[in-house]
């Protein structure tokens, strides 16, 4: 490890542009998008801001760790599928259930009384085609100024990365699968 010496000083200058909501994706191989896209629901959540989070993989009666959280905090946090594709019995349900849920989803974001919108997962009915991207793109531009919206889900289209204001792309280095681990209650969900 090579030892640095701390900064003493701020390392750019501040924005100087005004606040406005912005389009956020977390995306990539690597663990931690739905993780860091909790942390900013946490994060607004904490300051008093409305938050409303759709996951679009996740059914309506999930109740991992991040729902008995944020149930608890009373944040909504809603499961719009029927989890993964491959533990579908019937893809075009499966599709009809993320168009219904971008309904819903695009409805929140519209109508702009949430602070932070978090669509977890979303990359993947964009990805199937079961949602199609130019509506979500359409809603993510008109949106009201003040509205915040997160994507996750791993290979986010290149569109949404040009729409939006960050982009972050979680590498994976390491994982414990490779090693054998399986998954653990409180870190996987």
């Amino acid at each position: 490890m090579q030892i640095e010496t701390p900064p003493t000083c701020a390392s750019a200058d501040k924005p100087t542009g005004e606040r406005r909501g912005l389009v956020l994706i977390h995306t990539g191989d690597g663990k931690g998008k739905s993780t860091a896209a909790f942390g900013l629901a946490l994060r607004a959540h904490g300051r008093g801001k409305p938050v409303k989070i759709y996951q679009f993989m996740k059914v309506p009666s999930a109740r991992f760790g991040e729902h008995r959280m944020f149930a608890e905090l009373g944040v909504p946090i809603e499961g719009l599928g029927d989890g993964f594709s491959w533990k579908s019995h019937d893809l075009e349900h499966s599709a009809q259930l993320a168009r219904d849920g971008w309904a819903r989803a695009e409805a929140t974001i519209r109508g702009g009384e949430h602070f932070l919108v978090v669509l977890d997962e979303v990359t993947y009915p964009l990805r199937y085609g079961w949602v199609p991207l130019e509506p979500v793109l359409a809603c993510l531009r008109e949106r009201p100024p003040h509205v915040h919206v997160v994507l996750t889900g791993r290979n986010a289209p290149q569109e949404l990365i040009d729409l939006a204001d960050t982009v972050t792309e979680m590498a994976l280095v390491k994982h414990h699968y490779q090693a054998g681990v399986p998954a653990q209650r409180g870190i996987e969900d």
